[in-house]
């Protein structure tokens, strides 16, 4: 599996239509994670860029996933393939309360 980063341009312009859609895409994106498809997702604070990491077998697969988001339409994705990403929270053990 191999891993890229989305940096995503958004729209400069945040009509009704793309507030509406935004729990849409919370959701989406949660579901991705809890897959484990996503791996980091971040906003920057002036809610112009998205980056997305992402386990995939190809771009195409990254695309395909993509296309599938609900803000799509308001978004300009560029895609890196990494050769690899470290983040403490991929490092730590999740609890068990067994």
């Amino acid at each position: 599996m191999k891993q890229f980063m989305i940096s995503i341009k958004l729209t400069d312009e945040f009509t009704e239509e793309f507030i509406s859609l935004i729990p849409e895409q919370r959701a989406m994106v949660n579901s991705l994670m809890r897959k484990g498809i996503i791996t980091s997702y971040s906003l920057a604070s002036d809610r112009s860029k998205l980056w997305v990491v992402m386990e995939a077998e190809s771009e195409i697969n990254v695309i395909e996933v993509l296309s599938e988001f609900p803000l799509i339409g308001f978004m300009k994705p560029e895609i890196i393939e990494l050769m690899f990403h470290n983040s403490i929270y991929v490092n730590i053990p999740k609890v068990s309360l067994n």
